[in-house]
């Protein structure tokens, strides 16, 4: 689903009112615009789980750049909205009522509607090219993540989320 954001014509737009996590996050780090209520947040947070959110992270890392996902996959904090503001994960920040109702600058042009398919889907193309919006990156992040959901601690990193208690880790 997240490459197939790439390849569509017309501008992709996420508005985020709540909190944006794992694959939240990494829906707004694919699209091409992003507008996020003050009140937002976003994580990174399978690490707490005994889950590293790689596939998240191949978008995520593209929009903030590297150490900056790092921290975010290995600490599983949030980031508030104008932190991810600062870092490049999201274009605005706007009050909580006006994450609904702003347009985007995609929407409020008077420029050929071909003229910006083109151009956007153009610029996503080559913009993506031996970056982490190649299938490859997917292809391998997806593999790992898969990997780390066999583990023991993944098992018990679930079971202590959902018994809302501390998880044992076992390493394994």
């Amino acid at each position: 689903m997240m490459m197939s954001l790439t390849a569509l014509p017309q501008p992709v737009i996420a508005r985020v009112h709540g909190i944006a996590t794992a694959a939240g996050c990494q829906l707004v780090s694919m699209c091409d615009l992003a507008v996020a209520a003050d009140t937002a947040a976003f994580a990174l947070p399978g690490v707490n789980i005994g889950v590293f959110c790689s596939t998240p992270a191949v978008g995520v890392a593209r929009n903030v750049g590297r150490k900056r996902a790092m921290e975010m996959l290995l600490t599983g904090e949030m980031i508030d909205a104008r932190t991810a503001l600062a870092w490049g994960l999201v274009n605005r920040v706007v009050a909580p009522g006006r994450a609904r109702r702003r347009r985007s600058a995609a929407s409020r042009t008077s420029s050929s509607p071909a003229a910006r398919q083109r151009s956007g889907s153009a610029s996503r193309r080559s913009t993506g090219r031996s970056s982490s919006r190649s299938p490859s990156a997917y292809e391998m992040t997806s593999e790992t993540m898969a990997c780390n959901l066999l583990l023991d601690d993944a098992a018990e990193g679930m079971d202590a989320f959902l018994g809302k208690r501390p998880a044992l880790w076992r390493g394994r």
